[in-house]
């Protein structure tokens, strides 16, 4: 903790420097927002930041490598971060302080050759609005299989795993929780259900929200925010057989222009001060961070039935261009 105090009573003294620093944000847009105003109060640089989901996180790196004009990126599901680093995108950064985070957040640094660090963590589950299920008098579903309820037509929605690390996560997870072959099947059935394949991974607890959508398949976060923060119908759980999760990532991108303002956004991201400007800004996930407490909103994953996430295989960009190429050719390609 004294390192932490050191460090930034270093850089609140420096509140009036001068410097840039380019970056990619793919965590929810209200969290973007509030750290780049807080970090750039904070230390006076100015974050020209831009948000993206993590698949299109990805592709912007992969297209400036030759000449990046990124130099951070920070959030969203963690396997694009390691298709990143397989490929020499990122750069290798081991930080001093790892002594306050928790292990499944240190672990990512040793299983990507220190080029990722774990941001944040959660579960991926079911939201549905208790109100718009009243009227259609439709249960709420507590596990995958019942997602293939023929009542549910046109009722779910859920994202596309070729943009979204979040519909990635879905995908690389049932085929680790059904075997890879059962997981397609599955999938195909479930494509009849559902209304569409979002971009993002962090529309669906909005849609079920306002009502445009019953049932949402995301991050579980998302969905208790709605309840607990805006006050809307909406109710979550995890399925009962089992589910994935995610470790969001944080890195530097090799060849960065901005690498000194970079790191010093990197260490305040992962800062006590960073990592509770997720809660302030109503994204509950579970932060890296384990020296100051929690916003109690934060859903705890105790009592969640995690599957053993393979995030070193799943995380290969090969892997992750052959799942998704296989989803869009059987799933994707069905009529609904």
């Amino acid at each position: 903790m004294k390192l932490w105090m050191a460090a930034w009573a270093l850089a609140c003294g420096a509140a009036h420097a001068q410097g840039t620093v380019n970056a990619i944000c793919s965590t929810d847009q209200s969290w973007c927002e509030l750290a780049a105003q807080e970090f750039g109060k904070a230390t006076g640089i100015r974050v020209l930041q831009t948000r993206k989901p993590t698949g299109e996180a990805l592709a912007q790196i992969r297209a400036e490598a030759a000449n990046p004009k990124t130099d951070l990126w920070w959030g969203g599901t963690g396997d694009p971060f390691y298709q990143a680093a397989e490929v020499g995108l990122l750069e290798s950064y081991r930080p001093d302080y790892l002594g306050d985070l928790h292990g499944w957040a240190v672990r990512q640094y040793a299983m990507s050759q220190n080029m990722v660090g774990g941001f944040y963590t959660s579960a991926i589950g079911f939201g549905w609005n208790e109100e718009v299920l009243r009227k259609r008098k439709l249960p709420p579903p507590k596990c995958w299989k019942d997602l293939l309820d023929p009542r549910y037509k046109g009722e779910i929605e859920t994202s596309h795993p070729g943009s979204s690390g979040t519909g990635y996560t879905i995908v690389a997870g049932l085929v680790q929780l059904m075997g890879e072959d059962a997981a397609f099947d599955y999938l195909k059935k479930l494509h009849r259900n559902v209304t569409q394949y979002t971009r993002s991974g962090t529309a669906q607890a909005r849609s079920v929200a306002k009502g445009e959508v019953a049932i949402g398949v995301s991050f579980l976060f998302g969905f208790d925010n709605e309840r607990l923060t805006n006050k809307f119908p909406v109710f979550s759980a995890a399925p009962c057989e089992g589910t994935p999760y995610e470790i969001g990532g944080i890195a530097l991108v090799k060849g960065a222009r901005n690498r000194a303002e970079a790191k010093r956004y990197y260490d305040w991201l992962m800062s006590p001060a960073g990592q509770q400007i997720g809660a302030r800004a109503n994204s509950l996930q579970v932060p890296a961070n384990k020296t100051f407490k929690p916003d109690p909103r934060i859903p705890a994953l105790e009592n969640v039935r995690l599957i053993k996430y393979d995030f070193e295989k799943y995380g290969r960009a090969a892997e992750r261009r052959r799942l998704v190429d296989r989803w869009v050719r059987e799933v994707e390609s069905l009529p609904r």
